[in-house]
């Protein structure tokens, strides 16, 4: 243990500072990631106008940005494991930048699908990253509030992308200069990261589990336990339980995030600027939810249950809006007021996962875990989709909420699980 460690540990006051200096850095990119995360999306009109492309066309670069996540998330896991987070942090950050510049320099959908492409190489770290980053620097007491945090930024990351990439494209008449826009943000992120670097540091963890715990010394002659296999973590139920739980409720932000509003238009008759709130108002009410999981994961010994209550609250407010027996505008309201409930979740459902991860395993355990989220992404929104274009509005809201209540049946084995001896 370093002396630097050992100060952090002695000194309450500057275990803080250390704290907040890596759970901000770390939100702040995991916000960035998500800016990237909507590169493309915010410009379809655009891409409809210069290039003559069709929503089939456009849709397909969506699922390619997220197979490439998906997939890289669960091998960068292993490479997270094996050279340490910073670098591939960096590493991450690089690629948004090369996407951003391919955005900017495409003639057409090859250029577009590239810049997918680079875009989702960049996004797949990003969860194992982040979580092993937190777990091995800030101390115990902080880490609901690290988790907190890091959903915040991602749904904030969300929310600023379209008006980010929208309003430069306005301002200077070139959705091209919007491309070069965020690659300057990427840029600029990247020098914060690197002038703050001893800040996440992962190799340097003051609260690593790999740090020595008192009584840990083998006795003297005693043999060394066998090294594990690095994919013997994928035996473990719980590994795939939390994947299925990401699935799960992914699917349902998928249908909030792409067919809500077109969803409410049909069913209520309402303009669609009046149903274009609705994933602004999900997101922030999502923010919101979490800022309060940030103290509950931290007074609650069951996890599972704070899931499943905030989350069975959401499932209803979407059954409700879904109903038809709203008013339209209430319909609405009721949609996005269920962010409120996936917020509230998301720091126990982090904290869960950590519990979850064996020893030593923790990127690889996050990247198999959260390629879940890029799983049901690719494959619920053309399931949505599909929906919609036969004419079932209304089901649209009914499905996503039995998608959060099969994500609260995943999180409850989980939970069982991990409280056997």
């Amino acid at each position: 243990m370093t002396p630097a460690t050992l100060s952090a540990r002695d000194d309450p006051a500057l275990a803080a500072r250390r704290d907040v200096a890596t759970i901000g850095l770390i939100g702040l990119a995991h916000g960035t990631s998500h800016f990237h995360h909507l590169l493309l999306p915010p410009l379809f009109p655009l891409f409809i106008r210069d290039f003559g492309l069709s929503y089939s066309e456009l849709g397909l670069l969506v699922t390619v940005f997220f197979v490439i996540s998906g997939v890289g998330q669960a091998l960068s896991g292993f490479l997270v494991d094996k050279v340490g987070a910073r670098p591939v942090l960096y590493a991450a950050m690089g690629s948004f930048i090369v996407a951003s510049l391919a955005g900017a320099m495409a003639q057409g959908y090859a250029g577009l699908m590239l810049a997918a492409a680079l875009a989702g190489l960049g996004n797949a770290p990003f969860h194992p990253v982040d979580f092993t980053i937190l777990n091995k620097r800030v101390s115990p007491q902080r880490l609901g509030h690290a988790f907190s945090v890091h959903g915040i930024s991602g749904n904030l990351g969300w929310a600023m992308a379209p008006v980010f990439l929208i309003g430069v494209s306005s301002a200077f008449g070139s959705w091209r200069a919007a491309y070069l826009g965020s690659a300057l943000v990427a840029v600029a992120v990247l020098g914060v990261l690197y002038w703050r670097r001893d800040a996440i540091d992962d190799r340097q963890g003051a609260w690593s589990h790999a740090q020595p715990q008192p009584g840990a010394t083998p006795p003297a002659g005693a043999a060394p336990a066998p090294a594990e296999h690095p994919m013997a973590f994928l035996r473990l139920p719980s590994v795939w339980l939390c994947f299925s739980f990401f699935f799960w409720t992914t699917a349902a932000l998928a249908a909030i995030q792409s067919f809500a509003s077109p969803a409410l238009v049909r069913m209520y008759g309402l303009p669609a600027s009046a149903t274009a709130f609705v994933v602004t108002g999900y997101m922030l009410c999502g923010a919101a939810g979490m800022v309060v999981g940030g103290f509950l994961v931290q007074r609650v010994a069951r996890l599972e249950q704070t899931i499943a209550w905030a989350m069975a609250g959401s499932a209803g407010l979407l059954v409700l809006a879904g109903t038809g027996w709203l008013p339209g505008t209430a319909a609405a309201a009721a949609a996005a007021l269920a962010g409120l409930g996936t917020g509230l979740a998301g720091p126990s459902r982090d904290m869960l996962i950590k519990r979850a991860a064996p020893p030593g395993a923790t990127g690889r355990v996050y990247g198999t875990v959260y390629s879940g989220l890029d799983t049901g992404f690719a494959l619920a929104a053309p399931v949505f989709g599909a929906m919609l274009d036969h004419g079932l509005a209304g089901e649209i809201f009914t499905a996503a909420a039995g998608a959060m209540l099969l994500g609260i049946g995943s999180a409850a084995v989980v939970g069982r699980g991990l409280r056997r001896p």
